[in-house]
């Protein structure tokens, strides 16, 4: 519980290898020049981190949701957009190994295990977000189709990827009228929004799914009908676990980034790492991020051991970290001064790439939600 064994070591430090050496040095490129780096996502996949916690049978690497955090903080030292894009399509193929049917599985598991097939996830819409169970994207069944109408947004990955796990209405209003469908980009119908212009996250492409008449096989279907506010779910609180890992991650670069500027920069004289105040903001921003890191790996354990309190915890974890990430990040930039506000020097971008975080797998005011019913109803 309190310490790494030495296979988790040899996972954390592929990934960071891969970070720094794939990863770090074209992050500032990839940020000013909006590029999607699908080459190098692919390479990563090379290594087993596309389907992280896929079963091997199924074509994954069969690590756990440990594993998959200290993978997802490691590759965000390098960028947390692109580490950001890679847990959503290890949220989407985890979906399809865990709830989809053997044909599913046996269609698109080996492709998406090496990128062959990126993947996406579309629950959110211009008018659902917090409020998820509000979805109005309907699919109408007719015949052995399903046929699909409605619009998903802020959709990562969206025009890009190869496939969308896209949740539609299927029934009444509500979670239980809602069905998961796996749905490939040349369908017939499917189109794509204008690309977003962002704030961060601009290593990967964000746009709107727009679906018109688009039909679908219903062995494309993911679980049984009415099962998809379920499946939605269970998928976040992975992914809630994944972005709270990139939080810390983009957090500790931005800190160790500054400690090191601290070491070099003078003022009156001396280190400005010799000054006092400057020591303690730099203790506690680390002693922050430890402590969000120790509760993510409890989460994450939870979550392995599908403990009842999994999902309170996957939330907690995620409140803590993605806030202690920004924090860092912004404390960070702050130490350096006017200089950590240029973009040369990379910590500006960590700041914009991980305000995202306190928004996105459920806002951190939906975190406090999920806490406070868990511990009230329950």
């Amino acid at each position: 519980m309190f310490a790494l064994t030495p296979d988790h070591l040899a996972v954390r430090d592929m990934a960071k290898a891969f970070a720094d050496e794939r990863i770090a040095p074209n992050a500032l490129k990839w940020d000013e020049t909006e590029h999607f780096p699908v080459d190098v996502l692919r390479e990563a996949a090379a290594l087993g981190m596309a389907t992280i916690y896929v079963r091997e049978e199924n074509g994954g690497s069969g690590m756990t949701r440990l594993d998959a955090a200290l993978i997802f903080e490691a590759l965000s030292t390098g960028c947390p957009s692109v580490a950001s894009f890679l847990s959503i399509h290890n949220m989407v193929s985890w979906v399809v190994d865990r709830f989809g049917s053997a044909d599913l599985q046996r269609r698109y598991l080996p492709r998406l295990a090496g990128m062959e097939l990126i993947a996406s996830y579309c629950l959110t819409e211009p008018a659902a977000g917090s409020d998820a169970a509000a979805l109005t994207t309907r699919a109408r069944r007719d015949g052995d189709t399903y046929v699909l109408d409605g619009v998903k947004q802020f959709i990562s990955g969206a025009g890009a990827s190869d496939l969308y796990l896209v949740m539609a209405r299927t029934g009444e209003g509500g979670a239980g009228g809602i069905t998961a469908f796996m749905v490939e980009k040349e369908t017939p119908g499917l189109s794509f929004g204008a690309k977003e212009k962002k704030m961060g996250w601009r290593a990967q492409p964000t746009r709107q799914v727009i679906m018109e008449g688009v039909r679908v096989p219903a062995a494309n279907l993911v679980g049984a009908e009415g099962d998809g506010f379920k499946i939605a779910m269970a998928g976040l609180d992975g992914g809630r676990l994944n972005i709270g890992a990139c939080s810390i991650g983009g957090g500790q670069a931005a800190l160790d980034k500054a400690i090191a500027y601290m070491r070099e920069r003078k003022a009156f004289g001396r280190r400005i790492a010799d000054f006092q105040a400057l020591q303690f903001r730099v203790a506690d921003v680390a002693t922050s991020l430890e402590t969000a890191r120790s509760m993510l790996w409890r989460a994450a354990s939870a979550l392995d051991e599908r403990s009842p309190e999994a999902t309170r915890l996957c939330a907690m974890a995620k409140r803590v970290a993605t806030d202690a990430g920004f924090d860092a990040a912004n404390d960070a930039l702050q130490m350096f001064g006017g200089y950590g506000y240029l973009a040369d020097y990379g910590v500006e971008k960590i700041v914009r790439d991980l305000r995202v975080h306190q928004i996105l797998e459920g806002t951190n005011e939906i975190m406090r939600v999920i806490v406070a019913r868990g511990l009230i109803e329950n």
